[in-house]
């Protein structure tokens, strides 16, 4: 198993260092992320537009180790609301954000990242739009939970994500599943210990299953996190059997994966966003990426070679 292997490398300085210098690693990387910039990003915002498709941006960095680079991190936010409010591609486009990048994980944390994360969630309403808390590993939630339920009060359309390989999610997805929630399920991304999340791939697309009716039954708003084709069309039987229409949920993708498929979606009238993530601290999300697809790594092996 190769995904373990990876996300253990995306711990590392060294492997940090070895793959930022390999000659193949930018024609790779710019295939996941969409720029370094937000001047880079925007016009991909207005191509999914024009394409009748939304998007979710995450300005990607995980490795914050100090007070100044969480505000510096909101900061980076705030600047993205502005820009969207600029061009009035607010309604398009919401933010996804982790907050372990808002200093969760420093002293004082919890408090640190609510205070850093809450004025990125005021913005983003006043222009239209919305923020999403991305799950991360285990130790995190509770954390993350609770910083969504009280964003909430104020800003009830605030979204999360559960994770499908967690033996707890189950039971998140039933107390989320309620009216106004907005709630992404993923099958998740973080290298985690047998005693809180399945290993066997089949388990893990089972949870899937259970996890998407939930969210259909529910009354919230499901986001289907997916480049699966067979858990795509199960959503969309579990939708129809749940009586939702097709605006009652949507797909979301990662930018640079299947963009053909986001096309056939939004084509067939379901709501399609791209998840899209720019910034230069690539190296944890990308090595991510590359855990989550063996064909992913096989596509970086090849380009390392022919580049070398």
């Amino acid at each position: 198993m190769l995904g373990p292997v990876i996300l253990a490398a995306s711990r590392s300085d060294k492997m940090r260092r070895f793959i930022s210098a390999a000659p193949g690693t930018k024609q790779v990387v710019d295939r996941f992320i969409a720029g370094e910039t937000v001047d880079q990003v925007v016009p991909i915002v207005e191509d999914a537009a024009d394409k009748g498709l939304e998007v979710t941006l995450d300005v990607v960095g995980e490795d914050i180790t100090t007070p100044a680079q969480a505000e510096a991190a909101r900061d980076a936010y705030l600047e993205l609301v502005e820009r969207l409010k600029v061009l009035d591609l607010g309604p398009r486009a919401e933010m996804s954000v982790k907050l372990s990048m808002f200093g969760q994980a420093l002293e004082g944390g919890h408090e640190l990242a609510l205070a850093n994360v809450r004025p990125v969630v005021e913005a983003a309403a006043a222009i239209g739009t919305t923020v999403t808390l991305d799950a991360e590993d285990h130790t995190t939630l509770d954390s993350m939970f609770a910083i969504h339920e009280e964003l909430r009060k104020d800003f009830p359309q605030t979204g999360c994500v559960i994770q499908s390989y967690l033996f707890r999610t189950e039971d998140d997805a039933r107390r989320l599943a309620e009216a106004g929630s907005r709630v992404r399920v993923v099958k998740g991304a973080y290298k985690e210990p047998a005693s809180v999340a399945y290993q066997d791939k089949a388990e893990i697309d089972k949870a899937y299953v259970r996890i998407t009716r939930i969210l259909m039954e529910g009354e919230g708003y499901p986001m289907i996190g997916s480049h699966d084709p067979r858990l795509i069309a199960i959503a969309q039987e579990l939708g129809r059997q749940a009586g939702r229409k097709l605006d009652e949920y949507e797909f979301q993708m990662l930018y640079g994966i299947r963009s053909d498929e986001h096309i056939r979606l939004a084509a067939e009238g379901h709501r399609m966003r791209v998840y899209t993530a720019y910034g230069t601290d690539w190296y944890g999300y990308f090595m991510r990426r590359l855990a989550e697809k063996p064909a992913n790594l096989l596509f970086f092996g090849r380009s390392i070679l022919t580049k070398g």
